[in-house]
């Protein structure tokens, strides 16, 4: 599985497909329990989970969604790679920069 970030922030910068994934992730529901649980619409619901989908965060083949947890590490270490790069400050960056530039890369 490619796990393209790009998809999965996008599926999840919105507040609807937020809270699904957070929902499933705590216990995998259908959707049409999902939609009892929601203020919007069961089609909205199939339609949000579709994009989770399409992201490659939840799987709906048979019975309730499921988390896929195959992205997971990837959105982690993409934060951790920030904090890391935000409190080592701009020499650290700088320094790796021009390293990556020496070797190539």
């Amino acid at each position: 599985m490619t796990i393209e970030l790009d998809a999965v922030f996008e599926a999840l910068a919105d507040s609807t497909r937020r809270d699904i994934f957070e929902r499933i992730v705590i216990r995998p529901r259908h959707i049409g329990r999902l939609a009892s649980e929601l203020p919007v619409t069961r089609p909205t619901v199939s339609y949000h989970v579709r994009v989770l989908r399409d992201a490659g965060l939840v799987s709906n083949d048979e019975g309730p969604i499921q988390v896929m947890v195959d992205a997971l590490p990837y959105v982690r270490m993409y934060f951790d790679r920030l904090w890391l790069e935000a409190t080592l400050g701009d020499a650290w960056l700088l320094q790796r920069r021009a390293e990556t530039h020496d070797f190539g890369l």
